[in-house]
C-alpha cells in the first residue's frame, strides 16, 4: 500500500495532532520519501517504518515528541546526524537490519542525549571487535544495546516501552473496569428488585390465604345455619306423623265407648 494512503486510512476521523502512534510497516517509501508524515503530527510519540525502503533519515519531519522510532529492515547507511535536530527526545532506536558498517556511522547519536535503547541486529558494524564495548563507550547515554546493558543483563519489558505511550491502553483498561462495575451495580439492583419482588409475593400469598380462611369460616357458618334448618324441619315433620298416628286411634276409642253405653 502506497505510505500516503496508509496515513489517510489512520487518520480517519482524526487529525495529525490527535496521532500518538503510527504504523506504516511494509508501506511503499516514493524514491526513499516518507509522503504524507509532516510536522503537523505534534504529538506522536511512537513511529515505525519497517520495510519501508528507506535509504535515508533526512526526509523525517520535526517530531519534538517523538520518544520510539523503528526503523529495522530498510537499507540505511548513514546520515544519522539529522536525528538529534529533528526528534531531540528520542528515546529508543531501532536501526536493525540496515547497512550501518562502522562505528563512526553511529558516532552522530552522541547528541541524542535521551537515547538509552538501540538496536543494531543484522547490521555489519555488529561483526567488529570489541563491538559492544566500543558502542557503550562512543555513546555513555545508553542503558541497553541490542537488549542487554553493558553487564550483559537483559532489559525488562517495562524498560522496552515507551513512558506515555501506553496511556491509552491504561485508559481503555479503567473504563473497562468502569463497566464491569456498572454491571455489578445494575446485578445488585436486580438482585434487590427481585428481593423485593419475593416479599411482595410472600405478603400476596398470606393475604389470600388470610381470605380463604374467611371465606371458609363464612361458609362454615353458613352450613350450619342450613344444618340448623333441616333439624327443625325433621322435627316439625315428626310430630306431624305422631298427630296422624293418634288420630286414628282416638277414633277407635270414641267408637268403643259408643258400644258400651249401648
Amino acid at each position: 500500500m502506497d505510505m500516503k494512503k496508509r496515513i489517510h486510512l489512520e487518520l480517519r476521523n482524526r487529525t495529525p495532532s490527535d496521532v500518538r502512534e503510527l504504523v506504516l510497516d511494509n508501506c511503499r517509501s516514493n524514491e526513499g520519501k516518507i509522503e504524507g508524515l509532516t510536522a503537523e503530527f505534534i504529538n506522536l510519540e511512537f513511529l515505525s517504518l519497517i520495510n519501508v525502503c528507506l535509504i535515508s533519515v533526512s526526509n523525517l519531519p520535526k517530531l519534538g515528541k517523538l520518544k520510539k522510532l523503528e526503523l529495522s529492515d530498510n537499507r540505511i547507511s548513514g546520515g544519522l546526524d539529522v536525528l538529534a535536530e529533528k526528534l531531540p527526545n528520542l528515546t529508543h532506536l531501532n536501526l536493525s537490519g540496515n547497512k550501518l558498517k562502522d562505528i563512526s556511522t553511529l558516532e552522530p547519536l552522541k547528541k541524542l542525549e535521551n537515547l538509552k535503547s538501540l538496536d543494531l541486529f543484522n547490521c555489519e558494524v555488529t561483526n567488529l571487535n570489541d563491538y559492544r564495548e566500543s558502542v557503550f563507550k562512543l555513546l555513555p547515554q545508553l542503558t541497553y544495546l541490542d537488549g542487554y546493558d553493558l553487564e550483559d543483563r537483559e532489559a525488562s519489558d517495562s524498560d522496552g516501552e515507551v513512558d506515555g505511550v501506553d496511556d491509552d491502553d491504561d485508559e481503555e483498561g479503567e473504563e473497562e473496569e468502569d463497566e464491569d462495575g456498572e454491571e455489578e451495580d445494575f446485578d445488585e439492583e436486580d438482585d434487590d428488585d427481585e428481593e423485593e419482588e419475593g416479599v411482595e409475593g410472600e405478603e400476596e400469598d398470606e393475604v389470600s390465604g388470610d381470605e380463604e380462611e374467611e371465606d371458609l369460616g363464612i361458609d362454615g357458618e353458613v352450613d350450619d345455619e342450613d344444618d340448623d334448618e333441616d333439624d327443625d324441619e325433621d322435627e316439625v315433620e315428626a310430630v306431624k306423623g305422631e298427630k296422624r298416628k293418634r288420630e286414628p286411634d282416638d277414633e277407635d276409642d270414641e267408637e268403643d265407648d259408643d258400644e258400651d253405653d249401648d
